[in-house]
C-alpha cells in the first residue's frame, strides 16, 4: 500500500534560500518564492524573477443539484477570472470569464488571514483565506446582460482542524524552482441567487475543493488535473485530486490526495491517458493499484488566447467517473457516475 511521509508544521516551504520538498497537513505560515535565491542559474533583477511566478486560487463547490467552479488566477502578464455554474437537472448554465492586462493584485502570501479580490463594471469576485478562524469565504456577484442571468453567491467552507485534514505540498522543477500547492476538501454553506432564484447550500448535503497554488511554473506549463467528490453508500463525505504535472519526482512526492469524512490519506502518481481527445473517456490509473477510473465527459467547457508570445488553452469539462479508489487502509471506494471536474492546461507565458 502506498504511503508518503508526512512532515511537521513549518513556517515557510523556503529554508536558506532553497526550497523543500514534501507534504505537510498544515498551512504554511507564508508562501514567498521571492525568498528563494538564485532560481534561474543566472542573475535576474527582481521584476523578472517575479514574473515568472504563476499563482491562482480555485474552489469547486457541488450538492446534488448544482455545480459552481471559479478561479482567480494571475501569470503575471495577465490576469483571470472565471465563474462557471451549472444545473445539473435542467442543464441551465452561466458563464463567466474576464481577462485582464498586467499585474493589478497579487494572490496572499498566507492562508492565516488575507484577502483577494476583482473588481468591474457588473463584477465582484472576493475570496477571504480566514484559517485562523477556521473558514474560508468567498462572495460573488454577476450583473445579468441580454444573455446571462444574475448570479450572486455567499458561501464559507467549514475548515475547522478538527474536521477536516488539508494538504500542502512543494515540489521540484530544478533544484532551486518549485511549486507549491494546498487542496482541502469540507463542507460548505452559503447562499446563491440565480435568475432571481433562491438557492440554499445545506453542509449537510454540500461539499467543496479549495485550492491555493504558486509556482515558477516551466515556460510552457502542462498540467492535467482530475477531481471528483460526494458521499458513499454509508453517507460518508468523500473526494480526491489527482494531477499530472513537471514536477521531477513524483513517487515520494506528489499533489495527489482522498479525503473520506475529512480524513487525508495520500494517493500515488498516476498516469492520465485520452487516447481520442479531451472529449473521450479519461483513463486514470497508477502503479499501486490504488486508483483505477474513468472519467467521461459531459459538458465542454474550453477557453483559450493566443497573443504574441503567450497562449493558453485551457479545457475543464464536466463528467461522471466511475472505477475504484483506495483509502489508506485500502478499503475499496466504488465510484459510479459521480460528478466531477477535468482540467487540461497547456501555458506559454
Amino acid at each position: 500500500m502506498y504511503t508518503r511521509e508526512i512532515q511537521p508544521k513549518r513556517a515557510s516551504p523556503i529554508k536558506g534560500g532553497k526550497p523543500l520538498q514534501g507534504t505537510w497537513t498544515e498551512a504554511f505560515d507564508e508562501v514567498d518564492l521571492m525568498a528563494i535565491q538564485r532560481p534561474f542559474s543566472w542573475p535576474l533583477p527582481r521584476w523578472m524573477l517575479d514574473s515568472r511566478i504563476k499563482e491562482w486560487e480555485s474552489f469547486v463547490i457541488q450538492d446534488d443539484r448544482f455545480y459552481l467552479e471559479a478561479m482567480l488566477c494571475n501569470v503575471k502578464w495577465y490576469r483571470w477570472a472565471q465563474v462557471f455554474l451549472y444545473d445539473k437537472h435542467t442543464q441551465e448554465r452561466l458563464r463567466f470569464r474576464k481577462i485582464m492586462p498586467l499585474s493589478g493584485w497579487r494572490m496572499p502570501r498566507t492562508l492565516s488571514n488575507a484577502s483577494i479580490d476583482s473588481r468591474s463594471y457588473g463584477f465582484f469576485f472576493r475570496i477571504h483565506d480566514w484559517l485562523d478562524a477556521g473558514t474560508i469565504r468567498v462572495d460573488l456577484d454577476i450583473e445579468a446582460t441580454r444573455t446571462r442571468p444574475s448570479f450572486t453567491a455567499h458561501v464559507e467552507y467549514d475548515v475547522d482542524r478538527n474536521k477536516v485534514t488539508p494538504m500542502g505540498v512543494n515540489l521540484l522543477f530544478t533544484e532551486r524552482r518549485c511549486m507549491y500547492a494546498y487542496k482541502v476538501l469540507a463542507p460548505v454553506r452559503g447562499d446563491m441567487v440565480f435568475g432571481g432564484r433562491h438557492i440554499s447550500l445545506d453542509p449537510a448535503k454540500t461539499l467543496g475543493f479549495f485550492g491555493d497554488f504558486k509556482g515558477y511554473y516551466p515556460y510552457r506549463m502542462r498540467s492535467v488535473w482530475c477531481t471528483g467528490f460526494g458521499f458513499d453508500t454509508e453517507n460518508r463525505s468523500f473526494g480526491f485530486t489527482v494531477a499530472e504535472n513537471q514536477a521531477k519526482e513524483t513517487f515520494k512526492n506528489n499533489e495527489n490526495a482522498l479525503w473520506v469524512d475529512g480524513h487525508l490519506s495520500p494517493l500515488p502518481p498516476v498516469h492520465i491517458t485520452m487516447q481520442e481527445g479531451i472529449q473521450s473517456d479519461w483513463i486514470i490509473q497508477d502503479m499501486e493499484g490504488m486508483v483505477d477510473l474513468v472519467f467521461t465527459p459531459r459538458e465542454s467547457i474550453q477557453s483559450g488566447l493566443n497573443v504574441l508570445i503567450t497562449k493558453t488553452e485551457y479545457a475543464t469539462p464536466l463528467g461522471y467517473y466511475n472505477g475504484v479508489v483506495l483509502d489508506g487502509e485500502g478499503k475499496p471506494i466504488h465510484l459510479r457516475n459521480l460528478w466531477g471536474l477535468g482540467e487540461h492546461l497547456y501555458l506559454r507565458v
